[in-house]
């Protein structure tokens, strides 16, 4: 992942959806920071959950990728201006720091929209949500 963020130039355009290269690098970071606890999202109803832990088993069980233009919490909508350099900077030291939570379990039990998750849960969304958003700009 790192490699190929570190490919990804002010000049990338995206092959879907409306966030530039650096929206979605700190979109990226954003959803990152949920489990390192640093952003939390707001509760949701019991309907949404119910979708969300449906989801979280059909993209583990089928390994499907996250479907285009996906709506996303308000708090994780990247949609102003920010410095490209910076937020590719940010982004690696954010997937860092997740590493070494995750290599020392240290990520928390649960996700509002997921429901109960382990190490692996985690593991395997982040994985899939930073490939889907570095597919859409080529990379």
């Amino acid at each position: 992942m790192t490699q190929r963020i570190r490919r990804l130039n002010q000049n990338s355009v995206a092959i879907w959806g409306k966030m530039d290269v650096c929206q979605m690098m700190r979109h990226c970071n954003y959803v990152l920071q949920v489990p390192l606890q640093k952003i939390e999202l707001p509760e949701i109803n019991r309907l949404f959950a119910m979708i969300g832990r449906v989801t979280k088993w059909e993209i583990q069980i089928f390994n499907n990728g996250i479907p285009r233009n996906m709506p996303t919490f308000q708090k994780l909508i990247i949609n102003f201006d920010c410095d490209f350099e910076e937020e590719k900077e940010n982004l690696l030291k954010t997937l860092d720091e997740y590493r070494i939570c995750f290599e020392n379990n240290n990520l928390p039990d649960h996700h509002v929209l997921f429901g109960t998750m382990k190490e692996k849960d985690w593991g395997f969304l982040e994985y899939k949500h930073l490939h889907h958003h570095l597919k859409q700009f080529n990379v």
